[in-house]
């Protein structure tokens, strides 16, 4: 199979043949955002230039403040917290779970304070967050949940796909996602107040635009009395090529996505034989859409071990794998510059998130977008006889 096909080469195709006519410049994003809700069992969808700005819109779109706290887990990329930083609010770190990587609903309730608003989950490397759990805390307390799902199409939980249990759930088309236009994002939820403030934050406060319509009409532009804009908003919006290209993408969503499924059960071939990695935990009533497949290298010195296991594994012919990503506290923007932020109450010094921290130094992530299947089935090979060695 192929990560673009010739439906993408097709779209991409009409959309230039369209030569960016105002009145034709919308047809893809209007098309990508009428089949995302459909396909993800929300009321409205909005597409977005990245999966970082869909968030700041969700905050924003909620009424969360500058000084505001948000909830969000350290293990993950950056840009959970940055949004938050973007939306002038506060991130408050909670700590993880041991056998899932995500965020802990229990930490989550440690961390509560008067000024919380709302919480970020993050569906790492694919897999869903405890949200029955989640959600009681986030009700008990009267949070807002938006979902940070960059990670995670057609994830399952309780029956229920990823992406149908936040006030907003978020998702990214970044070229290593499932689905991808190179960049871009999509916002989805059922409110259609939210999805209104949504709208009007990613399309500089048009007054025009709304839950359902991206774009102000010719007729209001031609108006020299129309007041344009009754919203302080940003220009966040998708551009029409990078819709065209997701919308190819989500016609191809469950072969895509089961590619990556298909991948990691055959790691799950050589990990299964061995102690010395443990996966990820699926737990039941969950289904794992593998953006990445994540282990845990089980040793007490992995400062050392990690890169001798890796080095092992590229000596064998392996592709080599990723670490996890610096807990977000631990960067030197956060160290350095948020530590003294007005509101900051953690101090981002170790033993903030021992779980987090524990992982973070051991963690392995094998990719699992092998689009020649003979190729991953290599790679399974490589890492049974590394482990084989490394045991030995």
């Amino acid at each position: 199979m192929e990560r673009i096909s010739k439906l993408e080469r097709e779209y991409v195709g009409q959309a230039l043949d369209n030569a960016f006519a105002t009145s034709l410049n919308s047809v893809f994003n209007n098309k990508l955002e009428k089949e995302f809700a459909e396909k993800f069992n929300a009321k409205f969808a909005i597409g977005h230039c990245n999966g970082t700005a869909t968030m700041h819109t969700a905050l924003a779109a909620l009424g969360v403040k500058a000084g505001d706290e948000v909830i969000v887990p350290p293990l993950t990329m950056s840009s959970t917290s940055f949004a938050v930083l973007h939306n002038g609010s506060v991130p408050v770190f909670a700590d993880v779970e041991k056998e899932t990587f995500n965020i802990s609903p229990e930490a989550i309730e440690k961390v509560v304070t008067p000024r919380t608003k709302a919480v970020i989950t993050v569906a790492l490397y694919g897999l869903s967050p405890d949200y029955e759990k989640i959600l009681s805390v986030c009700k008990k307390h009267n949070l807002f949940l938006i979902e940070d799902n960059a990670e995670c199409f057609l994830g399952e939980y309780g029956g229920k796909l990823v992406g149908e249990y936040g006030d907003f759930a978020s998702f990214s088309f970044q070229a290593s996602k499932h689905l991808t236009s190179g960049e871009g994002g999509m916002l989805i939820c059922n409110n259609e107040e939210y999805a209104d403030n949504a709208r009007r934050f990613n399309c500089l406060g048009y007054a025009g635009v709304n839950a359902k319509q991206g774009k102000i009409t010719r007729q209001d532009i031609q108006d020299p009395d129309y007041a344009r804009h009754i919203a302080l908003g940003f220009n966040y919006r998708m551009s029409e090529l990078q819709a065209a290209i997701a919308c190819a993408q989500l016609e191809r969503a469950e072969e895509l996505v089961n590619r990556r499924i298909k991948v990691a059960g055959i790691f799950d071939e050589a990990v299964n034989q061995t102690d010395l990695l443990t996966r990820q935990a699926e737990p039941e009533g969950y289904k794992n859409s593998y953006w990445s497949y994540s282990v845990v290298l089980n040793t007490d010195r992995p400062e050392r071990e990690w890169r001798r296991f890796r080095d092992l594994f590229q000596q064998n012919g392996g592709d080599g794998y990723y670490a996890a990503w610096l807990l977000s506290y631990q960067e030197p923007l956060f160290r350095n510059i948020i530590q003294k932020w007005k509101g900051v109450w953690q101090k981002y010094e170790t033993g903030l998130c021992p779980t987090a921290e524990y992982l973070q130094k051991r963690m392995i992530q094998l990719k699992t977008n092998y689009w020649n299947i003979r190729e991953a089935e290599k790679q399974a090979e490589i890492l049974y006889k590394t482990i084989k060695q490394y045991t030995s």
